[in-house]
């Protein structure tokens, strides 16, 4: 009777309601109802490394918002080039985007230090700026110019210094060098004489081939090993000092982003900062394995650039970031500060710590 009874208040209740009644009725279908991203990637699809990543960022958009969010992945080429997809976002001709700050210069030279810097952060410190040291708000204010709502989604962690069909002995060899790389390290590169070519990897393929280029970086060793670069030069060079990480992007369409509800923001949120670790983690493994691989079987000769074309290249990254300090752009005097600021403060602790205990692990004792 007592169940009865309650239930009987409880429909009386919704019946006084009226159209409250029915509005609480009809919530949870609104809440569930589904919607269809478009995500526009700069990778050939699958691409081992970048085009793997969005996938995997595509897939966790969708199980994370429990399939109220369904996102479709384009390849580059698919919808837009994958020069395009910058802009294909930010006028809504797609929802979301993958790829890498290092392609936007053009668009504000502030925006290339969320992803890259020579001589610069590593992917932990990368990451620790942004969370850490006030590098999101910054983010977020520079994307905000052009209708993004930005979020770092992994990192392939220290990038190599490229692939030279001869070797390089003396900052004179870089001279006149045809070179494949992007970002900063383009214009630290452009300072020593190097003649910079920016291209994707396939096309970097194609021009390494022909003897367009005489040398370029793309990645590291699990991707590049996929893009068949070893097949053309076989002197692959070490460290890669015009990008220490590099950082994976996604941004979403501001508007669409704001329009979510908050748990649908968290979701999207989540899943792009929930997979910087895994596609870090990813690419360091497979990089150890790729190079053991081309080594072994390929006749790939791993060099280490000499010191004097490091400290050439230091200085000119050097040169670089003081451009950068003095920009006619407010915004990116600030980002360019606030990089500064961390990288001191890092510098001042790694090498007692992680570069410490990397140096101590080289020793020679029996373990």
């Amino acid at each position: 009777m007592t169940t009865l009874t309650r239930r009987g208040l409880i429909g009386g209740a919704a019946a006084a309601a009226g159209v409250a009644g029915t509005t609480t009725l009809a919530a949870p279908a609104i809440a569930q109802s589904t919607m269809t991203w478009k995500m526009v990637t700069a990778w050939p699809k699958n691409l081992p490394g970048p085009g793997v990543a969005a996938q995997m960022l595509a897939d966790r958009i969708t199980a994370l918002s429990g399939g109220r969010i369904k996102v479709d992945l384009y390849a580059a080429g698919e919808l837009v080039p994958g020069n395009g997809v910058f802009d294909a976002v930010s006028e809504g001709t797609a929802e979301i985007y993958h790829a890498v700050p290092a392609y936007w210069g053009s668009k504000s030279k502030g925006i290339l230090l969320f992803g890259s810097q020579p001589f610069g952060l590593g992917a932990m410190e990368q990451v620790g700026w942004l969370t850490q040291g006030g590098g999101q708000d910054l983010y977020d204010e520079m994307y905000g110019r052009f209708g993004l709502k930005p979020f770092l989604c992994g990192n392939s962690g220290p990038q190599w210094a490229g692939w030279f069909r001869n070797e390089i002995k003396s900052v004179d060899d870089l001279k006149g060098l045809r070179f494949r790389t992007t970002g900063l390290a383009s214009e630290m590169c452009n300072k020593l004489g190097m003649a910079v070519q920016a291209m994707g990897g396939g096309a970097m393929f194609q021009a390494l081939q022909s003897g367009a280029l005489d040398a370029g970086e793309f990645i590291g060793p699990w991707t590049d090993s996929a893009l068949g670069f070893y097949q053309i030069a076989k002197n692959y060079y070490w460290p890669g000092v015009g990008e220490p990480s590099s950082a994976e992007e996604c941004a979403i369409n501001a508007e669409v982003y704001e329009n979510l509800p908050a748990d649908l923001q968290q979701a999207v949120k989540f899943a792009a900062e929930s997979l910087y670790n895994p596609v870090w983690t990813e690419y360091t493994t497979k990089h150890a394995q790729a190079l053991q691989q081309m080594v072994a079987n390929e006749g790939v000769m791993v060099r280490k650039l000499p010191d004097d074309v490091m400290i050439a290249m230091g200085n000119a990254a050097g040169e670089v970031i003081a451009e950068l300090q003095g920009d006619d752009d407010e915004l990116v005097r600030r980002i360019t500060e606030s990089y500064l600021a961390y990288r001191a403060l890092m510098m001042s602790y790694i090498p007692y710590a992680d570069a410490g205990e990397y140096n101590a692990r080289q020793l020679d004792y029996k373990y």
